[in-house]
């Protein structure tokens, strides 16, 4: 038997999407008045849930699903899968007792990125973060979806059962969209989850499909087709890979009964799952202009005009959400859940004040969210991080010695910090080891490509009167480079030190970006202060065990993020006693207290538009790298000339504690939220 079937005898009078139906010069939308109660319903459903008219159930015992593309677990490549993992693990550890449980639905992927490697072996899954588990197959289902001709077919998905340390699995397997062999049509910046496979199936594509997978095994649970998993009671849908999930269990299944081919208790109780929608960050939320009729015909089927036509959303001024399917004329996945969850949380709540605020940071969800916030749907909740896991670890600096060799970093907390000090030598010692010897950086760093790497070990005379900068974040505009870059040159063309700061500044990412705003910042500051320039270590790549070496010396870390909805690398650095430099955006502002744990910026602007201080600052520093610039001499003047107060604030910057399950913690907000639906 095929294990991919194509589907057809679809009923004449309904119909899929023309293939450029979003591609016509005067692309709009009209929604028809109806008597149809069903069809009516599906054009009222957004305004009901961003309004907040649907009850919450009662719940005695939650029976959590955290859906999920990423999990730190098994698939990672941003903070969205450590909580994908830390949330459910936490959660269970507190809760568990209980009888409440949180299991973790993900696709199994397999294959070799370069970077990320995944394999099954027998009944044992080795993910691509290095960690394995013993998996159990229960099932096969079928997920109807476009393949590369324009033909439905039914995809064979297999189900597997796991348990990882306190939390189950379920992983959804299919050698088609799960693959994560790349294209030769790949992009490098593309990678993990995230490559356009070997089958050309892109990200969108690819998380559409886990969405519809996902809702398929809901489907067959509820008709006791699969009766070895309980049916969830709340759904936690990770951000915009799972976004087509609302659509799905609110939309399609009405469709379905008023088509005659679902039973109307089977739709009701599939679409009174509550489902609560994560938003990491609205800068990205699944695009895809060439396969929009491709993946609403392959949610939605058949039916995908009918409910195409009635999608509409709650009235907002925003022309271009007016459907929930789309945004102006293109498939967006997470429009879906952003305007039909039960419910959406954000990731601090500064980043949610943010977003129902200012255009330029909430984007074409701006007004949708405000409307939620004011009807109590839409939180912020800080994400959490397991602080024993970032703190510093003596059996991690052991390893870290062992890996390079020449090294003697020694464990330290808050109360000996004069060990971070001779940390600080060690990794000057370091540095300087890969500046001079090619041989030892290739084999320590293999993959990092470095840029003009000085010697600096004899010319730094008094280590605990130089401070040390560290940013090693993605190589992405969100980040602001840029914004560093500017206020490290801002900052030594106006000063003179008898010992100059040290930076090393760099991360996995574009290899242009980093010409322009890494190496031309080394070679700026060359020209006008030689000796400065020098020490400047700029970089292109990632190792794990050298951005943890660099923490473990830094005294200060930089965070001239343009956005940052929650931001967990502010909490590993203080965590390391590395204190954040960091404009006041999102989760910053949530997570830093400026003077007394880390540094922030007075005023923060979003695209040019003063969102955060006051006026007069404001209209003094006019932009975010003045700002972040004055916060970086403020930051060092203070090292220089407080050296104590740095002390206490890195002693108050490692007490601090981000844990989920902490008295009051981020766990027990969800845990209020999904059994709930309130803080």
């Amino acid at each position: 038997m095929n294990k991919n079937l194509a589907i057809s005898g679809f009923d004449a009078q309904y119909k899929f999407l023309d293939k450029d139906f979003n591609k016509k010069r005067k692309f709009s939308i009209n929604y028809s008045v109806t008597n149809n109660p069903r069809i009516k319903e599906i054009q009222n459903v957004s305004r009901s849930q961003c309004l907040g008219r649907f009850s919450w159930p009662d719940i005695e015992k939650l029976n959590a699903w955290m859906v999920s593309a990423e999990t730190g677990t098994f698939m990672k490549w941003g903070g969205l899968g450590m909580v994908a993992s830390e949330l459910p693990e936490a959660f269970n550890n507190t809760f568990g007792h209980d009888g409440h449980v949180f299991t973790i639905v993900t696709p199994m992927y397999l294959g070799n990125t370069g970077k990320k490697k995944a394999e099954l072996n027998g009944d044992v899954y080795l993910g691509a973060e290095g960690k394995s588990v013993k998996v159990k197959k229960i099932k096969t289902i079928h997920v109807p979806f476009f393949g590369n001709r324009a033909v439905l077919n039914r995809f064979a998905v297999d189900v597997y059962l796991a348990k990882y340390e306190n939390t189950n699995y379920i992983f959804l397997s299919s050698d088609r969209f799960f693959s994560i062999n790349p294209s030769p049509k790949n992009v490098s910046a593309q990678d993990g989850c995230y490559v356009l496979n070997e089958f050309n199936v892109n990200e969108v594509e690819r998380f559409a499909f886990f969405s519809k997978a996902v809702y398929e095994l809901l489907e067959a649970i509820v008709c006791k087709n699969c009766r070895e998993i309980e049916l969830p009671n709340v759904l936690l849908a990770n951000d915009w890979h799972s976004g087509a999930l609302s659509g799905l269990t609110k939309y399609f299944t009405l469709a379905q009964v008023d088509a005659g081919r679902m039973d109307e208790k089977v739709a009701r109780q599939l679409k009174s799952i509550p489902i609560v929608h994560i938003a990491h960050h609205l800068g990205y939320q699944g695009w895809d202009y060439d396969n929009t009729s491709k993946i609403l015909n392959s949610l939605y089927e058949d039916l995908a005009t009918v409910v195409f036509k009635n999608a509409k959303t709650v009235k907002n001024s925003n022309p271009r959400a007016i459907n929930s399917l789309v945004i102006s004329d293109c498939y967006n996945q997470a429009a879906c859940n952003v305007f039909l969850a039960d419910r959406v949380v954000t990731v601090s709540k500064n980043y949610m004040e943010e977003v129902s605020k200012e255009l330029s940071l909430g984007l074409d969800f701006r007004d949708v969210l405000k409307i939620r916030k004011d009807h109590r749907n839409f939180y912020g909740i800080v994400n959490g991080y397991d602080k024993k896991l970032i703190a510093p670890l003596k059996n991690k600096i052991e390893s870290i010695n062992a890996y390079f060799k020449t090294t003697d970093f020694k464990f330290f907390d808050e109360n000996n910090l004069d060990v971070k000090l001779h940390n600080k030598v060690e990794f000057i010692k370091l540095i300087s080891k890969i500046a001079k010897d090619k041989a030892y950086k290739d084999q320590v760093i293999p993959l990092i490509d470095i840029y003009k790497f000085n010697d600096i070990e004899k010319s730094v005379e008094d280590v605990a009167k130089t401070p040390l900068f560290c940013m090693t974040s993605r190589l992405v505009e969100q980040k602001g480079y840029d914004i560093a870059a500017k206020a490290i040159l801002n900052v030594l063309e106006n000063h003179t030190y008898r010992e100059y700061p040290i930076f090393v500044l760099g991360g996995a990412g574009d290899k242009e970006y980093f010409t322009q705003n890494l190496a031309k910042l080394k070679d700026d500051v060359a020209e006008i202060n030689p000796i400065a320039a020098k020490r400047i270590f700029v970089f292109r790549g990632y190792k794990d065990e050298f951005a943890y070496a660099i923490q473990l010396a830094a005294d200060f870390y930089m965070m001239p993020s343009r956005f940052e909805p929650c931001g967990l690398t502010q909490m590993e650095a203080m965590a390391k006693g590395a204190l954040p430099v960091a404009t006041s955006t999102g989760g910053l502002v949530d997570t830093i207290e400026d003077d007394v744990d880390g540094f922030r910026t007075e005023v923060f602007f979003a695209q040019k538009q003063h969102v955060y201080g006051n006026n007069i600052t404001a209209r003094r520093l006019k932009n975010n790298k003045n700002a972040y610039t004055e916060t970086l001499n403020h930051a060092i003047n203070t090292f220089f000339a407080k050296p104590e107060k740095i002390k206490r604030m890195q002693a108050a910057a490692m007490r601090k504690d981000f844990s989920w399950d902490i008295e009051g913690g981020s766990v027990y907000k969800y845990f209020n939220l999904l059994k709930t639906g309130q803080l």
